[in-house]
């Protein structure tokens, strides 16, 4: 089967040679991709930033598709159309009990190593095989696409637990840092909560007219404490998603926020680095929360949201490619000449 593989740093290829999965255990599902997608988290280890992660691993944790053969404790027969959690979790443990799957001690990513935990192959290929399918799989509903449902995988349950942790009340004002995927989703989010004014900050004026294409706020970054101060006059109430993962980032998503405001960074930070400043956060009251996101306690909540029509995912797709080019896919995302990369496996397009 052909899937993509990761080679080295700058380096992806796809193998067209690599052996079908099967079924290993009660809870193995194999799954028919048809649609899959490259995250930015896939950036890291194409960038280099990931010392050790082991050459020769199938890349992708967002994928949907069509069950071919599933254990005997698997609630999907065979020809139903599902999405993959990003994250791979047992469901039995306490931790799993509690929501918390990204803890569960068999936590995993599909296709990321063993950086997360045991090296699992991932979807950006024709077969993937799904451990403990009957937690890490659902059902894509009727009238939801597969490239949709990829993203309740992972993209848009990360912005809405963002905007869940945020706990923002209806007129709040809502501010974003970031308008790549994962922040133009969490401002929709965020105006399905009923946030009055939704300002989304990005030094990049392509994005900035995306998230003003999406009925969003856009702000040069520079521009955006002044813009959410006038905003919160009105409302009061304020809350602040730093949805890029750097240490500038989070320094003026906190610069920026009000009294009592409360700060969610749902950007992968890499550094030790924490640039707090705590005096000004005591005097506001501040409240810092850092958020990984959940797709497995928050999907179903996110179909909800696509099946009412209230939230297209779609809307951050820039190109649809087919798996033979992901390369080009890596390497147009990596210089930020595409904003989100779908990848065809099944020659059909939604």
């Amino acid at each position: 089967m052909k899937g993509v593989v990761y080679t080295g740093p700058g380096r992806v290829e796809v193998d067209t040679a690599l052996p079908e999965p099967r079924v290993r255990g009660p809870r193995d599902a194999v799954v028919r991709v048809t649609r899959a997608a490259i995250c930015g988290t896939d950036l890291h280890p194409y960038r280099g930033e990931i010392p050790g992660f082991a050459p020769g691993t199938v890349l992708g944790h967002e994928f949907a598709g069509t069950v071919v053969a599933a254990g005997r404790e698997v609630p999907f027969a065979p020809g139903e159309r599902v999405f993959a959690s990003d994250i791979v979790a047992c469901g039995r443990c306490a931790r799993c009990a509690r929501g918390w799957h990204y803890h569960c001690p068999e936590a995993t990513l599909f296709g990321y190593s063993t950086v997360v935990g045991a090296a699992v192959a991932g979807g950006q290929a024709e077969y993937v095989r799904v451990p403990y399918a009957d937690v890490v799989l659902a059902r894509t509903p009727d009238g939801v696409t597969d490239e949709q449902a990829l993203f309740a995988g992972d993209v848009l349950t990360t912005a809405y637990a963002a905007v869940a942790d945020a706990q923002i009340r209806p007129g709040d004002t809502v501010g974003v840092v970031g308008a790549g995927p994962v922040g133009l989703l969490a401002g929709s989010c965020a105006a399905v909560a009923g946030a009055s004014t939704v300002v989304v900050a990005d030094p990049d004026a392509g994005r900035r007219e995306r998230a003003r294409a999406a009925g969003l706020t856009a702000a040069a970054p520079e521009d955006f404490a002044g813009v959410l101060a006038v905003a919160a006059e009105a409302s009061g109430g304020m809350a602040i998603i730093e949805a890029v993962g750097s240490e500038s980032a989070l320094r003026r998503a906190l610069d920026s926020a009000g009294p009592r405001a409360t700060v969610v960074t749902v950007g992968a930070h890499a550094s030790d680095a924490l640039p707090f400043p705590a005096a000004r956060a005591f005097a506001g009251e501040l409240t810092l929360r850092f958020t990984v996101g959940d797709p497995i306690r928050h999907r179903e909540r996110v179909l909800a949201l696509m099946t009412g029509g209230r939230i297209d995912p779609s809307l951050v797709v820039s190109h649809r490619l087919p798996i033979t080019e992901a390369a080009h896919g890596y390497r147009l995302f990596d210089q930020r000449e595409a904003f989100k990369v779908v990848l065809v496996t099944d020659g059909t397009a939604d």
